[in-house]
């Protein structure tokens, strides 16, 4: 039978290499969905975590893990020797950037070169991971028909980007519509039909270039105007405006507008990195994109801008950074997920490091992070009078976990940069983007006026 006719009778033996926030999902839809499937990760501890049915991601339950585990279609594996065995195989690999944020493609070439020791003939291969535009077909296409082979012929070659959002129940893999982009007319197919028995909704596109162009401008397009708004909280924040209500204000025109919101950088695994990619191969053809560029640095310096207002709000209390108790509320790069990749917290607590505070940080998510220089950070616990000895509390993740009132009721200072606090309006809340001292806002305003009756006689 081929492997045209073994996706379509849910005969294909599928492996899935990477089992992170986008394999192991994967994974389990397509065995649910009756392919046998092998889990290949390097790390023998999560192989052996999902082999016991113990789930390490927050989308996944246990029950639902073991559930799948219990039907037989689902192994996980630290032998990558097990793709000779493989109909279709699927890269959900890490490709981050390096110290000169430049793509670092390193697990997709490790990738490669188990296919050409252990691919059979006839293989569907997919990379899923997020890449620049001609990645798949210079660096898969290009080695694997170094070695005599032929795409569409010998092997089927496609990219398919994923569109993973963490903890989000409304948009999941089986109902966000799929982007699906072959070397070969019959490489798209085949890939489409695969995607078909898990996603509700599977778009074509005429070439994997395009399908990586796809991915990387959805999340350029959010990089960019998270900069601008950003940009205009800063400067909202100079004239005394609350750039949270002009937002709100700006929201109800049903046409022409959409909300974006400012906060102290931004994280994860997809809007800091997949503009950069872009960028980089833009330079090959003497392209240089500003925009790009430009958003990067806003976002990027975003918590080196949160740390100057902390100067600011300690200020007005005579003290200072320097041995101050600061308690970091959140390290999650977003609400209800235990991701701290790219966290703007991280850089956030570095600075306050460096600059002498005694931080600490409260995450009902994320158990620890690991710092800089080796050191390893727990999370505290949750003790209302231990918080109360803190000089100030930084609101950075906004979990719905977080039992606002009772952090508001301590009557410690909070830098609240995600408008968390938004039901209170007590005077020791401090919100980025709307100023930061409510009395301090009501003198300006008025020191200002002083200055124009005086200069208009």
């Amino acid at each position: 039978m081929s492997v045209e006719n073994k996706i379509l009778n849910l005969k294909a033996n599928v492996a899935v290499i990477g089992l992170g926030y986008v394999g192991l999902p994967l994974a389990l839809n397509l065995a649910e969905a009756g392919y046998t499937v092998t889990g290949i990760d390097l790390s023998v501890s999560k192989v052996n975590l999902l082999n016991r049915g113990e789930s390490y991601i927050s989308d996944i339950s246990n029950e639902a893990l073991r559930k799948v585990n219990h039907t037989g279609r689902f192994m996980a594996s630290s032998e990558f020797s097990l793709i000779q065995y493989a109909d279709v195989i699927i890269a959900c690999v890490p490709t981050p950037l390096n110290d000169y944020t430049d793509p670092d493609l390193s697990s997709i070439y490790a990738v490669v070169d188990y296919l050409q020791t252990y691919m059979k003939k006839g293989s569907l291969v997919i990379l899923e991971s997020t890449t620049y535009p001609g990645c798949t077909e210079e660096i898969i296409q290009a080695r694997l028909e170094a070695t005599g082979l032929q795409v569409g012929k010998d092997f089927y070659l496609c990219f398919s980007p994923e569109r993973i959002d963490p903890s989000n129940r409304d948009f999941t893999l089986n109902n966000t519509p799929k982007i699906v982009g072959g070397v070969t007319l019959k490489c798209s197919n085949m890939a489409s039909e695969l995607y078909k028995k898990i996603c509700k909704d599977v778009i074509t596109v005429s070439s994997p270039k395009v399908a990586e162009f796809t991915k990387l401008l959805e999340n350029t397009f959010r990089s960019v105007n998270i900069a601008f708004i950003n940009e205009i909280a800063m400067m909202s924040e100079k004239m005394g405006i609350d750039v949270w209500e002009v937002i709100q204000a700006a929201s109800t025109k049903p046409f022409g507008f959409m909300p974006f919101y400012p906060g102290p950088g931004i994280g994860g695994h997809c809007i800091p990195l997949d503009p950069m990619y872009l960028s980089w191969k833009a330079k090959y053809y003497k392209f240089f994109s500003r925009f790009i560029e430009l958003s990067n640095s806003i976002n990027s310096g975003m918590p080196d801008y949160v740390v100057s207002k902390l100067h600011q709000l300690l200020n007005q209390k005579s003290l200072h950074i320097n041995k101050s108790k600061i308690l970091v509320l959140g390290v999650a790069y977003k609400p209800e997920v235990n991701d701290d990749r790219e966290s703007p917290a991280l850089e956030l607590i570095k600075l306050l490091i460096e600059e002498g505070a005694h931080v600490n940080f409260y995450d009902p998510y994320v158990e620890y992070i690991e710092l800089e220089n080796g050191r390893t950070l727990f999370s505290v616990d949750y003790d209302v009078n231990t918080f109360k000895q803190y000089e100030c509390c930084i609101l950075m993740t906004a979990h719905k976990a977080f039992r606002y009132e009772e952090l508001k009721d301590l009557h410690v200072p909070i830098f609240d940069t995600r408008n968390a606090f938004s039901s209170f309006d007590d005077s020791h809340i401090y919100k980025l983007g709307a100023g930061l001292l409510h009395a301090g806002k009501d003198q300006e305003q008025e020191e200002m006026l002083q200055k124009i009756t005086v200069a208009q006689g």
